[in-house]
Parts: C-alpha cells; sequence; structure tokens
C-alpha cells in the first residue's frame, strides 16, 4: 500500500465559512509552498497571503 497525496481536513475548512469555490486558493497556496519548500522569501509571501485570505473567514466571527 503506497500513499500518493496529501488529504486537507475539509471540516477545518467549511467551519470558517469557506464553500467549494474556496478550495482553488487553499490549493494554489498549499501548491505554491510545497513546490518551494526550500524558499524563505516564497513562504514568507505565502503565509502572508494565508492571513490576508483568513481575514475573510474569522473563526469566531460573533467576536470582534
Amino acid at each position: 500500500f503506497v500513499t500518493s497525496g496529501i488529504r486537507v481536513g475539509v471540516p477545518a475548512i467549511t467551519t470558517r465559512g469557506m464553500k467549494e469555490e474556496h478550495m482553488q486558493t487553499v490549493v494554489d497556496l498549499l501548491d505554491k509552498v510545497l513546490m518551494n519548500i526550500d524558499d524563505a522569501n516564497t513562504i514568507e509571501t505565502v503565509a502572508k497571503d494565508v492571513h490576508a485570505f483568513m481575514q475573510r473567514f474569522p473563526l469566531y466571527p460573533e467576536i470582534s
């Protein structure tokens, strides 16, 4: 038995209010890091992109 992929926990994504159309952004961000795993600049840029993206999906929207 050989595994050949990464499983992303969809419940954690939907809890934040993301829908199917947001999955492409999640996948693109993961791909960018995985394809440039040794590039600190790319990782830093993606971290900022993730932070900006997640601002649209607060964990507890009723607490601001």
